[in-house]
């Protein structure tokens, strides 16, 4: 009978592996059960993670839309962030030769700047312009799920690129299941707090943090947790590093960094944010079968084996050796087949 126990938690990480989850930490796995707070990253987690240009915006006479999209796919051919895939992306489509970049510097969580044919380019957030004291343009035009960045040649603003990243399919159904458990969901972004909030009503979600920069979003994780949250932690990104490590649980999507998926105790081998909620209800139904086979086990030896001792003989009630074999054997099948009822829903 001590084996029933055991087996449940072998049974349960085995079927998690087929159902999008490879559990790299056991640990992990038993305290996905106590989760209380959800923190999804947004691009690549609940969004695809693949962005497309679909706006290009010139902002002097000199710099058309090709030159917006050159001078941006220069410094962004160092990078393997999705939006620099996006950039690129397009000036491949439009059939554009990319120059090369000199003294080439990446601004945390903001942008990168670099020269390129003699001239200092600068591809960069809308939170550098507020840090920078530059004027967001008159005009500027980006809808609620579109993600800006802005080109500045010699400390000028030359225009701005939108791009757009579609949401995962199973994310809205993903974050309804959560609210149906109790359990909250929260975005953390980098982006602007319109596009955040787009993405949050969307998929009604509980709230949103939005325009953090890498380093502070282990800070917002610790926030969480000292006021009472068993957090998950959800992302892709070398960036997210830090938050999945301090998180109670750290969830990396597959698709992301070495990084991440180093430092997650689990990771979603399908990057389907369905496979959270998977795991969440899969560890407590887990440990909801090992309290079951403990009382069984339990019962067991509380009363079988005190009659076969013969504690009640004077009474007249004694249990044979044989019977406590076979009650012992009984013990042992329901256990096993109690197990085999554990089922992941997908």
């Amino acid at each position: 009978m001590g084996l029933a126990v055991p087996l449940v938690v072998a049974k349960s990480t085995a079927l998690s592996a087929k159902n999008g989850l490879l559990i790299k930490n056991r640990t992990a796995f038993e305290n996905s059960r106590k989760i209380t707070t959800i923190v999804f990253d947004k691009t690549g987690t609940l969004t695809v993670g693949r962005f497309e240009v679909s706006k290009i915006v010139s902002l002097q006479k000199e710099f058309n839309e090709n030159e917006i999209i050159r001078l941006a796919s220069a410094l962004e051919q160092k990078s393997e962030h999705p939006i620099a895939t996006g950039i690129l992306q397009k000036a491949k489509d439009l059939s554009i030769t990319v120059p090369e970049t000199e003294n080439f510097n990446a601004i945390t969580g903001k942008g990168v700047e670099a020269t390129v044919e003699g001239e200092k380019i600068l591809v960069v957030s809308p939170g550098y312009l507020k840090e920078n004291n530059l004027a967001i343009p008159e005009g500027f035009n980006a809808n609620d799920t579109e993600t800006v960045v802005f080109v500045i040649v010699n400390n000028e603003l030359a225009g701005y690129i939108a791009l757009s990243d579609e949401i995962r399919p199973e994310a809205a159904e993903a974050i309804k299941t959560l609210k149906e458990n109790n359990i909250k969901s929260i975005l953390l972004t980098g982006d602007n707090n319109k596009v955040a909030k787009s993405v949050s009503d969307v998929l009604g979600m509980d709230s949103f943090i939005a325009e953090v920069l890498p380093h502070q979003k282990l800070e917002k994780i610790k926030d969480l947790q000292s006021n009472g949250e068993f957090v998950a932690m959800t992302g892709d990104g070398v960036n997210d590093a830090p938050a999945l490590a301090i998180a109670d649980v750290g969830i990396a999507v597959g698709s992301g960094s070495d990084i991440a998926a180093e430092t997650a105790g689990i990771v979603l081998v399908n990057s389907n944010p369905k496979d959270v909620v998977n795991l969440i209800l899969f560890g407590k139904a887990t440990y909801r079968k090992m309290i079951q086979n403990l009382i069984w086990a339990t019962g067991y030896n509380v009363i079988a084996l005190p009659l076969a001792a013969g504690v009640l003989y004077k009474q007249g009630i004694l249990l044979s050796p044989a019977a406590g074999a076979v009650l012992m054997t009984v013990s042992t099948v329901v256990v096993a087949i109690n197990a085999s009822f554990l089922k992941v829903k997908k």
